[in-house]
């Protein structure tokens, strides 16, 4: 839907004066919105649904009565397991947004719980893995923070430099009585001002931007212009994508699905469990039987009628035989081909898993339905890394997130906000088996003086300094007089 209005969106842009022609378009690269990417999107999002038209999941096949036909493979819909199963690796309900501040913690806890953040963050970056980002826009309404998310679909970005996006437009069309409406939300920088404009677009149909009315129509009491004087922030949002480079458009800040480079392992999946499927039904029970015996015959003596086989079993298909002496009773049926399917199956499972990340055997096909790995995951393993990875991005995005949310607290007096504090991200690493092994390690590195305590203590349970410090302060009078007995996992006093 948002290629389509591209064009639309770039003339809105010269009538607001945000672009100034198509020459300094040419000219400044940064606002170079490639139409074509958003193709890419819409393909992304179509096998994430578990359906693409053309011939990607449409079959031509052949008959003998009605000659070439087209049907609907059956799919697997493996795009939707990736997705799924790479975000609740990276994100739970075990992962904890830490802020040294305790006052300024509560807050956000409060926020978090009333956007039900940890369950809409969850199904959003299942959709950043499947379509190549999501955006998290801050805001306020009724005297409190509120969070909306965007999938990449609803995203334009108009400036970027290596830090990120810094300009972006977000359309939402919707229909309202008879009516196309597009409401476009614009975040620009005019000079040393952030400012984000609000537009309202009116349309008999859902392909055109119509004409511009008032917010009014629609939205009541929507601002059609907010000014930020001090913002000292990159943007009033978030963008995260996968920790994948962009091998489609490299000097794009978008970024691509998980499988963006794994179509054509997606169709040759597709296509052997669409197979495996028509074995099944290709390969029914089949008996060729002469035509003359499917028949109905009086016995003379009772005149009792007989029929030599029951007409209505699909199982049996008549034949003229020719010679009657010749015909006989045959058995067409052909052995399936089960376990090659599914060692076929699983040999591409396999492949998919490596080009999306994950270690090899994490998929697997056991005839009946997609399984996924359930056993811990090694720290040295392909999903682990990849897991982690993910994991940097998202920690830096969050960090921004509570950085814009204290902005606007401080911004608009919804509460009070320290002059400093510190977030940190702890994520739930409990899907690793080597996690014993890591406590070994830090009390080794602890005992030989190698790292200090806290340091360790930071490192293990993803506190920030602050935290870190009161932790041991605790342990530290508790273990006043400690003896060996006594003594902590990470093997020391606290000294």
């Amino acid at each position: 839907m948002i290629k389509n209005f591209i064009q639309k969106v770039k003339e809105v842009m010269y009538k607001l004066g945000i672009l100034k022609g198509v020459k300094e378009i040419a000219q400044h690269k940064q606002i170079d919105i490639d139409e074509q990417f958003y193709n890419q999107i819409d393909f992304w999002d179509a096998l994430y649904k578990g359906y693409h038209a053309d011939d990607f999941h449409n079959l031509k096949y052949h008959t003998i009565e009605k000659g070439e036909q087209t049907r609907r493979m059956l799919t697997l819909n493996i795009p939707k397991t990736v997705s799924q199963e790479m975000a609740s690796l990276v994100f739970n309900e075990k992962v904890d947004i830490n802020i040294s501040d305790n006052e300024f913690s509560k807050v956000i806890e409060d926020i978090k719980k009333n956007n039900k953040f940890n369950k809409n963050f969850q199904d959003y970056l299942e959709y950043s893995f499947a379509l190549g980002g999501v955006v998290i826009k801050p805001y306020v309404a009724n005297d409190q923070i509120k969070l909306t998310f965007v999938d990449a679909k609803s995203f334009i970005p108009l400036s970027w430099n290596n830090r990120g996006v810094f300009e972006a437009v977000f359309p939402n069309q919707f229909k309202k009585g008879k009516y196309w409406y597009t409401h476009l939300e614009w975040h620009t920088w005019e000079g040393n001002l952030y400012v984000i404009q609000n537009t309202l677009h009116r349309s008999d149909n859902r392909a055109e931007l119509g004409i511009t009315v008032n917010l009014d129509e629609v939205f009541e009491g929507l601002e059609p212009e907010i000014r930020f004087s001090r913002f000292d922030h990159q943007a009033m949002f978030v963008h995260i994508k996968p920790n994948v480079a962009n091998n489609f458009d490299m000097h794009s800040p978008l970024g691509i699905s998980l499988y963006a480079n794994a179509l054509d392992t997606i169709n040759q999946i597709d296509t052997m469990f669409d197979s495996f499927n028509r074995e099944f039904r290709l390969g029914k029970k089949r008996i060729a039987v002469p035509s003359e015996m499917i028949k109905s015959v009086i016995d003379p003596n009772t005149g009792e009628m007989h029929r030599y086989f029951d007409a209505n079993d699909e199982s049996y298909e008549a034949f003229k035989f020719g010679d009657n002496s010749d015909s006989k009773i045959e058995d067409l049926t052909v052995e399936l081909r089960v376990e090659e399917h599914i060692s076929a199956i699983n040999s591409m499972l396999n492949l998919l898993a490596m080009q999306t990340g994950f270690s090899s055997g994490t998929f697997s096909f056991d005839g009946e339905s997609m399984k996924t790995a359930t056993e811990v995951v090694s720290e040295q393993s392909k999903t682990f890394k990849s897991k982690k990875s993910h994991e940097t991005v998202i920690e830096s995005a969050l960090q921004e997130l509570i950085d814009i949310i204290a902005y606007l607290g401080r911004t608009f007096r919804l509460f009070t906000v320290p002059n400093q504090f510190e977030t940190s991200v702890a994520f739930d690493d409990s899907v690793a088996e080597d996690k014993t092994a890591e406590i070994t390690r830090l009390s080794q590195e602890l005992q030989n003086k190698l790292i200090p305590k806290k340091r360790a203590i930071m490192r293990y349970y993803g506190l920030t300094e602050e935290e870190a410090q009161e932790w041991l302060n605790e342990i530290n009078q508790e273990n006043a007089t400690a003896t060996n007995e006594s003594l902590d996992f990470f093997g020391g006093s606290g000294e």
